[in-house]
C-alpha cells in the first residue's frame, strides 16, 4: 500500500487514537456569563464544568436520599441487608471519629459529615465504572437532535477527576477547620495561634511563624484536593486506552493483522481493571474522608 493510500485508509477507518483521548478529555462548559459552550484545557476556574456540577449534585442528592431512607427505615429488630450495610459504614465512620476528634460534641455534627463525604466521593468515583463511551454518545445524540455539531458534544462524567471537583471540597474542609479553629479557640487565641507557632511565642518570630501557618494551610488543602483528583484522573485515563483496545478491534478488524486478540484484549483487561478499580474508588472516598476528620480533629488542638 502506498503512502497516500495508507494515509486515505487512516482517515476513513475511524477517530485517531488521541482524537478520542482529547475529545473525551474535555468538559461541557459554559462561561460566567452563559452565553457559550466551549472547549478549553482540563483547568480552568473562569469556566463552568457543567457535567462535573450535574453528576455532582445528582449523586449528592442521591447519597442523601439512601442514607435517609435507611435512618427512615431503621427498625430495633433483625436489621434487613441495606439497613445493616448503612450501620457497618455509620459504625466504621463514627469509630474513626472517636480516635481523632475527643469533643464529643462536635463529633455530633462532624461524624455525619464524614459519612456523607465517604458517601458522596464514593458515588462520584463510582461514575468511572460506567462504560466509556455511554452517557457521552447519550448526549451527542441528543445534542445532534437539538442542531449541533455531535464532535463538538463534550461530556465527562465522573466529577472527582475534575480538578476544580476536588478542590472544591478540599477548600470546604478547609472552611470547616477554620470554623473550628475559632469556636475551640476562640478568635483571639487562634489569631495567636497562627504568629506563636511552631517556633514559639517571640515576636521576632512571628512573621515566620505566620509563613509557615499559611504554607501549611495551603499544603493540606491542594494536597487533599490532588490526591483524589490524581488517582481519578489515571484512572479515568486507563480505561480510556482499554476502550481504545476494542475500538481498534471494531474500526478495524482484520484477523489477518492479529487485530482479534486486541478485542480480546479489551475484554479480559476492562474486567481486571475494573474489579482493581473497585478498590481504588473505595479506597480513595476513605482517605478523603479520614484526612478530613484529621484536620478538623487538628484544628481542636493547641500548639
Amino acid at each position: 500500500m502506498s503512502t497516500e493510500n495508507a494515509a486515505e485508509h487512516a482517515a476513513t477507518t475511524g477517530p485517531k487514537a488521541g482524537d478520542y483521548i482529547v475529545h473525551h478529555l474535555q468538559h461541557l462548559q459554559k462561561d460566567f456569563s452563559f452565553e457559550s459552550v466551549k472547549q478549553t484545557s482540563i483547568v480552568d476556574f473562569s469556566l463552568f464544568n457543567l457535567d462535573s456540577v450535574l453528576y455532582s449534585v445528582i449523586l449528592g442528592i442521591v447519597g442523601c436520599f439512601f442514607l435517609w431512607r435507611a435512618a427512615r427505615k431503621a427498625t430495633s429488630g433483625v436489621p434487613g441487608r441495606f439497613q445493616a450495610a448503612v450501620e457497618i459504614l455509620t459504625e466504621m465512620v463514627d469509630s474513626q471519629a472517636k480516635g481523632v476528634i475527643h469533643n464529643a460534641k462536635s463529633r455530633k455534627l462532624v461524624a455525619p459529615l464524614a459519612l456523607t463525604v465517604f458517601v458522596w466521593i464514593f458515588l462520584m468515583n463510582g461514575m468511572d465504572m460506567l462504560p466509556v463511551d455511554i452517557l457521552p454518545k447519550v448526549w451527542e445524540h441528543f445534542y445532534a437532535s437539538t442542531g449541533g455539531d455531535p464532535h463538538h458534544a463534550y461530556m465527562r462524567v465522573v466529577p472527582t477527576a475534575d480538578l476544580s471537583t476536588t478542590l472544591g471540597l478540599s477548600v470546604s474542609v478547609l472552611f470547616v477547620c477554620l470554623v473550628y479553629n475559632i469556636k475551640i479557640k476562640g478568635l483571639g487565641g487562634w489569631a495567636h495561634e497562627l504568629v506563636a507557632a511552631p517556633f514559639g511565642d517571640h515576636w521576632f518570630l512571628y512573621p515566620i511563624n505566620f509563613l509557615m501557618q499559611l504554607i501549611e494551610y495551603l499544603a493540606k488543602t491542594v494536597s487533599h484536593g490532588m490526591r483524589l483528583f490524581g488517582n481519578m484522573f489515571a484512572g479515568e485515563l486507563v480505561f480510556m486506552l482499554i476502550a481504545l483496545m476494542g475500538g481498534t478491534w471494531a474500526w478495524q478488524f482484520n484477523p489477518a493483522e492479529g487485530m482479534f486478540w486486541l478485542g480480546v484484549g479489551h475484554v479480559i483487561a476492562g474486567a481486571a481493571w475494573s474489579i482493581f478499580h473497585i478498590l481504588v474508588i473505595t479506597l480513595q472516598a476513605f482517605i478523603f474522608m479520614m484526612l478530613t476528620l484529621i484536620y478538623v480533629g487538628q484544628s481542636h488542638e493547641a500548639h
